[in-house]
């Protein structure tokens, strides 16, 4: 599977945005206050989300950290040459990662 976001990649976020499970968001996990993370929304968590990551050899998401914060969704990738929408994950919804 391919991440949605590549090195050089700038993101477009909106403080505040509705989330729905599939978006991609920008988070904090409790555990690392510090560094800021963009991972794929699955479902509400408590008072958070659970959080994956597009790339599965990357880690770094709830399944290591627990639930996130999120603190925006993204809504553009501008990539050199190439402004998009971000795609929705369709296996995110159930945690599932998608084999695309």
């Amino acid at each position: 599977m391919t991440p949605t976001l590549r090195h050089g990649d700038v993101v477009l976020v909106r403080h505040g945005a509705r989330v729905r499970p599939g978006d991609v968001v920008l988070a904090r996990f409790g555990a690392l206050p510090e560094r800021l993370v963009v991972k794929r929304a699955v479902r509400p968590e408590g008072r958070g989300w659970w959080l994956v990551s597009d790339n599965p050899y990357a880690g770094g998401d709830s399944e290591s950290y627990g639930p996130g914060e999120v603190l925006a969704r993204a809504v553009l990738r501008i990539r050199p040459g190439r402004p998009r929408r971000l795609p929705r994950s369709s296996g995110a919804a159930d945690g599932r990662r998608s084999s695309r």
